[in-house]
């Protein structure tokens, strides 16, 4: 009973302790308020017996707040566009690269485990940030709620490997770092960018943006080939 009610500040507070965390343990990927929050709400409503849809009769409006996010991410393209503006063929290409991957990956694992329709669509935008890629699930026939997962998984793997990467490659350059943690990890791979410096972080985000954008005129070619 309590989760109906209070869905939404249980969210909140799970969350917001994760973040606590996170910041004390020297931003470990592991310990991501984006891997615990949702693992800890499943653990809670598991031993409380409660169904999912008494919890989201309160926490639903948690999902109203992306459709004004999904906007908002229009912000640090204006605000930075200059420094885009410099770098915009490197940018460009380096992304629909990286996103033409993402999507083939998509294609991979379609093929491999062979999906049903509904799975592919929820698949296809792994790659994008949350608000964007259930929007563009829904429109293409995916889950959402699905997508979230795969969007959540891609982001901690993505922080994960990608300082490894940068590490092992020694990438100096910001752009570069920028490009690398932007496409593949989108919100995640933004934040860990920030933490190699405001240009990173800066290009990271541009990068994000621009994977969404291509995806939403990509993802409808995508699932045409594979059905």
């Amino acid at each position: 009973m309590i989760f109906n009610v209070f869905g939404f500040i249980i969210t909140i507070a799970i969350y917001w302790g994760a973040k606590r965390i996170y910041r004390s343990s020297n931003n470990k990927a592991l310990l991501s308020p984006l891997f615990i929050t949702p693992l800890f709400l499943i653990i809670l409503l598991l031993w409380s017996n409660t169904p999912y849809e008494s919890y989201n009769t309160s926490a639903k409006y948690i999902s109203y707040a992306l459709q004004p996010a999904t906007i908002a991410l229009a912000v640090p393209l204006y605000k930075y566009f200059d420094l885009f503006k410099k770098n915009a063929l490197p940018i460009v290409l380096s992304v629909l690269f990286g996103t033409g991957v993402a999507l083939s990956s998509s294609e991979l694992f379609a093929h491999l485990f062979h999906l049903d329709s509904e799975m592919i669509g929820s698949l296809i935008p792994h790659s994008v940030t949350t608000p964007m890629a259930m929007d563009i699930s829904q429109v293409i026939g995916g889950i959402p709620a699905i997508t979230a997962v795969f969007v959540i998984i891609t982001g901690i793997i993505g922080s994960l490997i990608g300082p490894t990467i940068i590490k092992h490659l020694k990438i100096n350059n910001c752009i570069a770092r920028g490009i690398l943690l932007g496409t593949s990890a989108h919100a995640s791979g933004t934040t860990k960018a920030f933490e190699f410096g405001t240009t990173s972080g800066t290009i990271s985000s541009v990068s994000m943006i621009l994977t969404g954008f291509i995806t939403i005129f990509a993802a409808p070619i995508m699932v045409n080939l594979l059905h």
